[in-house]
């Protein structure tokens, strides 16, 4: 594989984690910020029913895409480890073993999913009308969860080598494509949901395709594993895939919950909620992004036993991320209106958006801190880490948290209860993050142990002479 350099084991850690995660977040944003028009367009129908089924539709979405984001992660951690390494060809290697296995998961379960949608739907509490446009939306939009997972994939293969900028240009392509198709469809063509899904196909195959030109034109291509290279990587890949998914499962698991205890103050708070989770990756995708950002940055220093640089990484995320959430959550608190008259909204439902623009916005650090330690954790040997306290933060740390809080504050309440939450278990990553790093507990393969072996012997060597 040409390219094959390890950028991170060398210059400033604060600037790498700005330029990838700040490149990544464009990237990112350019797809949130079609599904955020997609929501004021479906709001300009004016029909309550429509905002509240693309809530519930959001809700399983996020639960499918988290094997896109497990499978993204393994392929982000062993390609980095082995640049690291010096290892182009096990990097190689491991790029094409992970993008077929991503590949495959994605088509399994696009079609799990696929037969039980409406079982799930009603699950969440969708019912009537709404449940029929829930299932609608969700069928026409699961059957391109596989194009997705290319672009997830491909993406993390290219952060792996530093390309962030290069990544990040095909979720803007994807976003571009999108926002053009969503006016056409929704109104030109008068398909209301319908249309909004289709641009959202749309938008993934293009993200797919799009990730792909550039690994195959500058990092070496795909090459078809052969079924040896599948067996030797599945362990590999599964060791932190499993936990990877797991974790990213605990996420929409929580987020079913939230949806389900809205559905019991009605569809207005529902669509408040599908707001609220519309702005959230618009005004923080540079928080979403920082996970992938500081993983390559921590794997390749892991790879390349410098446990100094990966202690200084982490510490440089968390403070680039409280500087994010302070500015942002000021700019959201001045906007607040503005944002409230965009989608023509009152009552409940404006309480909720005005409650997020507030003082919860600021509570996004915790939930930062959480996606740091889990980047951490996840290049460091320690994935399970990362699934207990995702679990953790999204059972024990909302469930009981939101019905206290919606006894106390009512709808409101519920969103409280889960920011208090994600308090709780950041401190616990923390801790467990700086343990882990006080002990340099940092997986080493044996091959990477017997490059830095040869290293030192030739460096030994000149200096003697």
């Amino acid at each position: 594989m040409t390219n094959a350099q390890a950028k991170f084991t060398t210059g400033n850690i604060f600037k790498h984690i700005t330029i990838m995660a700040l490149t990544a977040s464009v990237g990112l944003m350019a797809i949130f910020v079609v599904d955020l028009v997609d929501m004021i367009f479906i709001s300009m129908l004016g029909k309550a029913e429509l905002a509240a089924a693309v809530g519930y539709a959001g809700a399983i979405l996020f639960f499918t895409n988290s094997f896109g984001i497990g499978m993204s992660i393994a392929a982000g951690a062993l390609v980095a480890r082995a640049l690291g390494a010096r290892d182009g060809e096990e990097a190689s290697r491991r790029s094409a073993t992970a993008m077929a296995y991503g590949v495959l998961s994605g088509v399994i379960f696009a079609v799990v999913v696929w037969l039980n949608v409406e079982s799930l739907s009603a699950l969440l509490g969708a019912k009537g009308h709404t449940l029929d446009l829930t299932v609608l939306y969700l069928k026409i939009i699961i059957p391109s969860l596989p194009f997705l997972l290319v672009g997830m994939v491909g993406g993390a293969i290219l952060r792996a080598h530093g390309a962030a900028k290069v990544a990040m240009m095909s979720t803007i392509l994807g976003g571009v494509v999108n926002a053009i198709l969503d006016p056409i469809l929704i109104f030109g063509f008068d398909l209301e949901l319908t249309g909004a899904a289709i641009a959202s196909v749309a938008a993934r195959v293009t993200i797919g395709a799009a990730t792909l030109v550039p690994i195959f034109k500058y990092y070496g291509g795909l090459r078809r594993p052969s079924f040896p290279e599948l067996k030797m990587d599945f362990r590999p890949i599964l060791t932190i895939a499993v936990p990877a998914i797991l974790t990213q499962l605990a996420t929409p698991v929580g987020q079913a919950y939230i949806t389900r205890a809205m559905a019991e103050f009605g569809e207005e708070a529902v669509a408040g909620m599908a707001i609220v989770g519309r702005l959230v990756p618009v005004a923080f995708g540079t928080i979403f992004a920082l996970s992938g950002a500081v993983g390559p940055i921590i794997g390749q220093n892991a790879g390349a036993g410098m446990s100094d640089r990966v202690k200084i990484a982490f510490r440089d995320a968390l403070i680039f991320c409280l500087i994010v959430v302070v500015s942002v959550s000021a700019v959201l608190f001045v906007l607040r209106g503005p944002i409230a008259n965009l989608f023509a909204i009152d009552g409940i439902t404006a309480e909720i958006v005005f409650l997020f623009c507030g003082p919860l916005a600021l509570a996004w650090y915790f939930n930062g801190v959480i996606f740091v330690a889990n980047a951490a954790f996840n290049n460091l040997g320690k994935p399970f880490y990362s699934t207990w306290i995702n679990w953790g933060r999204h059972t024990l740390g909302t469930i009981p948290l939101a019905i206290l809080g919606a006894m106390w504050f009512g709808a409101k309440g519920i969103l409280i209860g889960q920011a208090a939450g994600g308090m709780i278990f950041a401190l616990i990553s923390l801790i467990l993050v700086r343990r882990l790093m006080a002990q340099q507990d940092i997986t080493i393969l044996p091959e990477e142990l017997e490059i830095q072996r040869q290293s030192r012997l030739m460096k030994l060597f000149s200096f003697r002479r």
